[in-house]
């Protein structure tokens, strides 16, 4: 697995008039084929009655398991005019279904070609980027006087606070990217005068906003 990727925060749709046709995109992160596979289904599911839905995916993290289809379009000009936007973002774990409603003009396999690597371009640059990268999630115990200052400092080095118990004291549970993990600690140790009690919990990879 490489040390970090880049992929999409849940899902996003856009739409696209195009001489008369109508192009709804729909682009979502996803985790392996299966997840790939449930997600078009899905998609079919919604537009049933579309002329076509024609979709890409890169579903590992290396970006070498990949399909597309064209599903009724001249070969050629739509499923993989889409994978080569998601290729050239730099995408891993990512699907995109582009839908297709016939207006009435045909656009030529050039004019296909444009329409849909072009709703995809359109759609990536709306949707959420997210890094995934090794996180370390670890467990932050300091007294209610402390707390505020804690979420400061986690979102001034973007980290994210994922949960916040009240008891006795305030524990939170704090993902953070394991290659800043000591400069993590050690600067709010600073911050709190070494009034923070810290415990690890484990090691995964988190998409991190960008």
């Amino acid at each position: 697995m490489p040390e970090k990727y880049l992929s999409l925060n849940g899902e996003c749709t856009t739409l696209k008039i195009i001489e008369k046709s109508r192009f709804i995109t729909t682009s979502r992160h996803v985790s392996g084929e299966d997840d790939a596979k449930k997600f078009i289904a899905e998609i079919n599911k919604k537009f049933p009655d579309a002329t076509h839905n024609c979709y890409a995916y890169i579903c590992d993290t290396a970006g070498n398991f990949l399909r597309f289809s064209d599903d009724g379009e001249p070969q050629g000009t739509a499923g993989m005019p889409m994978l080569e936007v998601l290729k050239t973002n730099g995408l891993r774990e990512v699907a995109v279904v582009v839908t297709r409603y016939f207006g009435g003009i045909k656009l030529g396999a050039g004019g296909l070609v444009r329409a849909y690597s072009g709703c995809v371009a359109e759609n990536l640059n709306s949707a959420e980027k997210v890094c995934f990268e090794e996180c370390a999630e670890k467990e932050y115990r300091v007294n209610y006087a402390a707390a505020e200052a804690v979420v400061r400092f986690a979102e001034e080095r973007g980290a994210d606070v994922i949960k916040t118990d009240y008891s006795d004291g305030v524990t939170f549970i704090i993902v953070i990217k394991k290659s800043e993990e000591k400069v993590f600690d050690d600067g709010l140790c600073d911050r709190l005068n070494g009034k923070v009690k810290i415990a690890k919990k484990r090691e995964y990879f988190f998409p991190f906003k960008i």
